[in-house]
C-alpha cells in the first residue's frame, strides 16, 4: 500500500507540478554509464540553471510533447496505484529497472490539491550506504516516500550512481523522489528526518516557492523507520493515524 490521501492509494505521487512549465515525455532519456536518466523521479532541483537544463531535456520545450506527457501521466498514475513488482521489466544492470523510477513522473505536471505524501523520509546520498539501503527498503514497505533535496553538486551522474548502490529491488522505484519544496515546507535541514503528516496538503508550484506544512509529527536522527513509526503511532500527535497505517504495512509478514 502506498498512500498520500488515505484511503485513495492512487493519489500518492501527485506532488503539484515538477516545474510549472514542464511536460515530461518519453523522449527525455539521457544515458550515463548504461543508466537511463528516466530512472530519476525528478520533482525539482535547487539551482534554477540546472532546472532549466532539465526542463529543456525532459520537456522538449513544453508543448511539443504535451499529448505524450498526458499518456504517460495516465499510465504512471495507474502504475503507482496497482504496482506489481512481478510485472516490472528487468533493467540492464540486474533486477532493478531504473526506468521505473520515472514511472508516473508525468503526473507531476498538473495535479489537484491535497496531493503531498503523508509519510515522508528525508534522506541524503551522504548517508552511509547500509543505512540508506535499509531506509529505502523499509520506507517502501511502509508505503512512504524517500525524498532527496536535489542532485549532489548538481551532478545527475553522481545521483544516478548513488541510487544504483542503494536501490535493491524493483518495488522501490515508485517510492523515491527529488523535491526541494518538501524540504522547505517542513524546514528540514538534516537527514534522515521522518515526517508523518496529519492531514492532506498542497505543494506549491515553482522552484523557489514555500508550501505551508500541515500539522505533523517528526523525528530527526539515525533511527530506523520502524522506531520512528512506533514513536508516532504511540503518541497522540497529528501524524499518529498515518503512522499506524504505515507501521502495519511495514510489519506485515515479518
Amino acid at each position: 500500500m502506498t498512500f498520500a490521501r488515505l484511503p485513495h492509494k492512487s493519489r500518492l505521487f501527485g506532488l503539484a507540478g515538477f516545474l510549472a512549465l514542464t511536460a515530461v515525455s518519453a523522449a527525455l532519456a539521457q544515458t550515463i554509464d548504461g543508466l537511463d536518466l528516466k530512472a530519476i523521479k525528478a520533482r525539482g532541483t535547487e539551482a534554477t540553471a540546472d532546472a532549466q537544463t532539465l526542463v529543456d531535456a525532459v520537456a522538449g520545450k513544453g508543448e511539443a510533447h504535451r499529448a505524450e506527457a498526458e499518456q504517460l501521466r495516465e499510465r504512471g498514475m495507474a502504475a503507482v496505484a496497482n504496482i506489481n513488482p512481478a510485472d516490472l521489466p528487468k533493467g540492464p544492470d540486474g533486477a532493478v529497472d531504473f526506468d521505473e523510477l520515472l514511472s508516473g513522473a508525468a503526473a507531476n505536471t498538473r495535479t489537484p490539491m491535497g496531493e503531498g505524501p503523508m509519510f515522508i523520509v528525508f534522506a541524503s546520498l551522504s548517508m552511509p550506504e547500509a543505512s540508506l539501503t535499509r531506509l529505502i527498503a523499509d520506507t517502501t514497505r511502509a508505503g512512504g516516500v524517500v525524498v532527496f533535496r536535489g542532485f549532489p553538486g548538481g551532478s545527475t551522474k553522481a545521483f544516478a550512481d548513488g541510487l544504483k548502490r542503494v536501490v535493491t529491488s524493483e518495488g522501490q522505484e515508485a517510492h523515491l523522489a527529488i523535491d526541494p519544496r518538501l524540504f522547505r515546507a517542513f524546514k528540514v535541514s538534516a537527514a534522515p528526518t521522518f515526517v508523518a503528516a496529519g492531514r492532506e496538503y498542497e505543494l506549491c508550484d515553482g522552484l523557489d516557492c514555500t508550501s505551508r506544512a500541515p500539522d505533523h509529527d517528526r523525528i530527526t536522527g539515525n533511527v530506523t523507520v520502524e522506531y520512528a513509526l512506533e514513536t508516532f503511532a504511540g503518541g497522540r500527535g497529528p501524524g499518529a493515524g498515518v503512522a499506524r497505517v504505515a507501521l502495519t504495512q511495514l510489519t506485515k509478514g515479518q
